[in-house]
C-alpha cells in the first residue's frame, strides 16, 4: 500500500475542479479533497475598504484543517478510501501493489507551505484574463459576486497569490493551458500520474 498525493491548483474557473474529478473517475483507488469545502463562515471573512469580502486569501480558509485531512489520508489511505465508499470503477485489476491516489484540488493549495510539502505531483491550470473573467461572470455564486468584484479583488489577488506560489515552489509545478480540450489535458496528466504510480510499484 502506497500513497500518492496529486495537487491540481490554478486560478478561478480555470478548469481545475473538472480535471480533478475526471482524474478521480479514471484512476483506481483515488479520491478528491477540494479546498472550497474548507472556506470559513461568511461572517469570519474580512471585508476590505471597497466592501469586498476577502475570499481569495489563505486567511479565508481553514488551512490547518485541510492539511490535517490530507496528512490523515496519507497515513492510512486504504481506510480513508473505504470510509468514503469504493465503487466498481475504482477497484484496480492489477497484480501489483495498490497505489492510493489523493487528488487535492484548489486555488491556493500550493501557497500554504505545510500542505504544499505533502504533494508528490503538482499541476497548475491557467487561462488568460479575458477568458477567466468571462467564465467567472457567467457563474452564479452564493453569496453572489458584487459588481466589480473580479477586477477589484479576484484578479489582483490571483496575481499576488501566483507570485507567492512561484516563490515557494520555484520548480516542480507543471503549468497546464486551461484553453486546451478537456480530454487532451486529462490524457496528459493521467499519463504522467500513471508513470509515477508505476515508479512507486517498482520501489518494492
Amino acid at each position: 500500500m502506497k500513497p500518492l498525493v496529486v495537487g491540481i491548483g490554478g486560478m478561478t474557473n480555470g478548469g481545475k475542479s473538472t480535471l480533478a474529478n475526471r482524474l478521480h473517475q479514471t484512476i483506481p483507488h483515488s479520491c478528491v479533497i477540494a479546498q472550497d469545502t474548507f472556506f470559513k463562515e461568511d461572517s469570519e471573512v474580512p471585508v476590505d475598504s471597497n466592501g469586498f469580502k476577502q475570499y481569495d486569501m489563505l486567511s479565508a480558509l481553514r488551512m490547518d484543517e485541510m492539511t490535517a485531512e490530507v496528512t490523515s489520508w496519507s497515513r492510512d489511505p486504504e481506510s480513508r478510501l473505504s470510509s468514503r465508499g469504493l465503487t466498481a470503477a475504482h477497484v484496480a485489476k492489477s497484480d501489483g501493489e495498490k497505489v492510493f491516489v489523493l487528488v487535492v484540488e484548489g486555488f491556493l493549495i500550493f501557497n500554504h507551505r505545510p500542505l504544499n510539502e505533502l504533494m508528490d505531483k503538482r499541476y497548475f491550470m491557467e487561462i488568460p484574463y479575458d477568458e477567466c473573467k468571462r467564465r467567472r461572470c457567467s457563474r452564479v455564486y452564493s453569496p453572489p459576486d458584487p459588481p466589480g468584484y473580479f477586477d477589484g479583488h479576484v484578479w489582483p489577488m490571483y496575481l499576488v497569490n501566483r507570485r507567492e506560489m512561484e516563490a515557494m515552489v520555484p520548480e516542480g509545478v507543471v503549468l497546464l493551458d486551461g484553453l486546451k480540450p478537456k480530454e487532451e489535458l486529462l490524457a496528459a496528466v493521467f499519463r504522467d500520474i500513471t508513470e509515477e504510480i508505476e515508479k512507486l510499484r517498482g520501489k518494492d
